[in-house]
């Protein structure tokens, strides 16, 4: 690995309570390996993050794709300014000190070189609203936002972000690991979790025998997305491929 390597986390925030997003943060300032943090409102910006040492984007609207402008107008400035490597991190969720060295580590021993290697998957623990862990497994098949690790190998997708349509927004994880699995590029797995996910969806409380918090929201409904596409014109649908890198989506509608 270089001598200077340049580590960008890219933070989406909407209305989120100044407790998340100072937790945020403060688990970015407490990186092993030093990174700059770069936070991106979505149309209504806490002042008081101008104070703070991040990059503070402010846009001017919400954009109501759960964080993909914002997160993909911050990937687009990391890569401009010429970063070695860019995560994203949701305002409600933190990393361990080690996150990023273990990202880092982990791409050296599998590739020999870190530059060798274009992404890496870290793990998350789910996390109850007092930060305590919750008995849950990770998806089968399924990396969250919050877990991708990308080098420069891979910044030629993340443009994708903000590019897919709206309409696949609410499970915009899923879409791009389609997007990056069908490139045949280099990743590896890390073996323990350094993300923690503040859980805020009901379903997996109710699957450990838990109580959902007040405010959690129930699964979203990809049958009713993919249902949507069945009214689009085969133009509409050719489009839409386009912008999220010639993946097909929901190919039986």
């Amino acid at each position: 690995m270089k001598t200077t390597f340049r580590c960008a986390v890219v933070t989406p925030y909407h209305k989120e309570e100044r407790f998340f997003l100072e937790r945020c943060l403060d688990s970015v300032k407490a990186q092993t390996v030093t990174a700059d943090h770069i936070v991106v409102s979505d149309g209504y910006p806490q002042e008081w993050l101008s104070d703070q040492a991040v990059r503070h984007i402010k846009l001017d609207r919400s954009h109501g794709d759960y964080g993909n402008t914002p997160r993909g107008i911050g990937a687009l400035l990391a890569i401009g300014e010429e970063y070695d490597a860019i995560l994203f991190l949701d305002a409600d969720n933190w990393i361990a000190p080690t996150h990023i060295e273990t990202c880092l580590n982990i791409a050296q021993q599998r590739f020999g070189d870190v530059e060798l290697c274009d992404y890496v998957i870290a793990r998350r623990s789910f996390m109850r609203p007092d930060e305590t862990r919750m008995p849950i497994d990770e998806e089968q098949n399924h990396v969250d936002t919050n877990c991708f690790f990308f080098l420069r190998g891979s910044f030629h997708l993340l443009p994708f972000w903000a590019t897919m349509p709206k309409a696949v927004s609410a499970i915009c994880d899923r879409v791009f690991l389609g997007i990056i699995r069908q490139n045949e590029l280099n990743w590896v797995v890390c073996p323990e979790p350094t993300v923690f996910y503040h859980c805020t969806w009901a379903p997996p409380y109710r699957d450990i025998g838990e109580e959902p918090p007040a405010g959690a929201k129930e699964r979203v409904d990809v049958g009713k997305i993919a249902a949507s596409f069945g009214a689009w014109s085969d133009r509409k649908k050719i489009i839409a491929s386009r912008l999220t890198g010639g993946l097909r989506l929901f190919p039986r509608q």
